[in-house]
């Protein structure tokens, strides 16, 4: 950063740490008096071979910062090794930083790494008199003026390909010619941040095929439905870290997609991991902390016939799960909790959920969906989709490539004070008691929780501070 920043007396403030880990180093003093590749290089030679002697690995670190400052822009493949080590030690220091760096300070970071990696390859492309540190920022700068080109390149060609579904979808809507019945229905204004789901002719309402089905639905047939606006996505995120401090990717990478958005929506969204990391209880927790309702669908017990809906002519017709989630929720945005869709039933008898949700998933259909109990199309591109899984082997490639894919990951041990809390206030839900009624766990209480969990499961993690509390409830005192 030091140099990106082109900070000064950068050389003298590396000597004088160094001096002040090996002091009276000479190869230390003759650098300090010519600072040349040779001195340089030489110097960094002792530093190595004292961190081996001495098992000191910064001086291994500060060996690794000599021959950044020294070496100069490779002309051919003299001291390869050492811009190969240069290289793989910031690598290495760019993921360690990375890990909890500003995105700002990441970004400089990755450019200054690239553009170092790319050296042997643009040697003909920079200055010789350079150094190669100074010549790795500039071909850094390039390479992410590349990237973030191609960046927009890519957005602006989306916005375009969007803009014309767009038209076509008004131009066929224009041009369609509405069921009688429908027609007042259909020139009637909608609110804004509103959607009619179903629209239903005044004989289709009276058929006595689907009059028992429609009993529970009137009320979101024919009606603009309101569509639950994005809360402040801060106190949303500071929500989800205080129950899930562990998933910290995971919950940037679901709300991402609400920035800039007026109501929520969210694109497919697939969360991988082990079992018993809370995959299922984060998106019942992403759903019900935005404020929209979730509903959840256990795709071991799922097929298509009951997901996507079932045909009128059976006695046992049945809307789509979609619709119904509209329906019980009162909103036109839910979000459909789809809980491991990997274990979904393979057999094709009624239809497999897995080819059931392509047309649900896909922009251009879910916008009308045909329904095969009410027999109209029903508008459902704003509900949103969060399914779990342990693994991606199963899922057949066009169900994953409508999924945006996040891994998430377990807790480990050192989560465990950041979890207590969140643990604690869950089970008091679950017992219907204020979170105040329960107090903290007490030091020999703690130490009883981390002597039997060392990360991994969440849901063994509950088990223990259930009895924990359990034990607590028998001695305590009674009145």
């Amino acid at each position: 950063m030091l140099i990106i920043n082109q900070a000064r007396h950068i050389e003298k403030r590396l000597i004088a740490e160094i001096d002040e880990l090996c002091p009276q180093l000479p190869e230390n003093a003759a650098w300090a008096a010519v600072r040349e590749r040779d001195t340089g290089l030489a110097l960094a030679a002792e530093l190595d071979r004292r961190a081996a002697v001495q098992s000191e690995p910064n001086l291994r670190s500060v060996a690794d910062c000599v021959r950044l400052m020294c070496l100069p822009t490779p002309c051919d493949a003299i001291h390869f090794d050492e811009y190969r080590r240069v290289g793989k030690a910031l690598v290495h220091a760019f993921h360690m930083v990375s890990r909890h760096a500003e995105l700002q300070l990441r970004c400089d970071l990755e450019r200054f790494t690239f553009g170092w990696a790319a050296l042997p390859a643009c040697t003909d492309l920079l200055p010789k008199g350079a150094s190669a540190a100074m010549n790795a920022t500039f071909l850094g700068s390039r390479i992410a003026e590349q990237r973030i080109a191609a960046v927009k390149t890519e957005v602006w060609r989306e916005a375009k390909k969007d803009e014309e579904r767009r038209r076509k979808l008004e131009a066929e809507e224009r041009t369609a010619v509405p069921p009688q019945g429908q027609a007042s229905a259909e020139t009637e204004s909608i609110p804004d941040n509103h959607v009619v789901v179903a629209r239903l002719s005044s004989e289709e309402m009276n058929n006595p095929k689907i009059k028992d089905i429609l009993v529970p639905l009137k009320r979101v047939i024919n009606t603009p439905l309101s569509l639950v606006e994005v809360p402040c996505l801060h106190e949303v995120r500071n929500a989800l870290l205080f129950e899930f401090p562990y998933a910290v990717e995971a919950i940037d990478f679901a709300l991402a997609d609400l920035v800039g958005r007026m109501t929520i929506r969210l694109r497919p969204l697939l969360l991988v991991g082990d079992p018993g990391g809370g995959k299922s209880r984060f998106a019942r927790r992403l759903g019900e902390t935005l404020g929209i309702f979730v509903w959840r669908e256990d795709a071991s017990r799922a097929d298509g016939a009951v997901f996507g809906g079932t045909a009128r002519r059976w006695y046992s017709a049945e809307p789509c799960h979609a619709f119904l989630a509209i329906a019980q929720g009162n909103v036109g945005n839910p979000l459909i909790l789809i809980d491991e869709i990997e274990k979904a039933p393979t057999r094709s008898d009624y239809g497999r959920l897995w080819d059931c949700l392509l047309g649900l998933l896909e922009p251009e259909t879910n916008v009308r969906y045909p329904d095969p109990a009410l027999l109209t199309n029903l508008d459902l591109s704003q509900v949103s989709y969060v399914a779990t899984a342990n693994n991606l082997d199963p899922l057949p490639s066009p169900v994953r490539d409508r999924f945006r894919v996040i891994t998430f990951p377990k807790p480990i041990a050192e989560d465990l004070d950041a979890l207590l809390p969140a643990v604690i206030a869950d089970l008091a839900r679950e017992r219907g008691l204020d979170q105040s009624w329960i107090s903290p766990l007490d030091g020999i209480e703690h130490a009883a929780v981390a002597q039997h969990w060392h990360g991994g499961s969440v849901r063994r993690l509950r088990r223990i501070v259930e009895a924990i509390l359990r034990e607590r409830d028998l001695r305590a005192p009674r009145n």
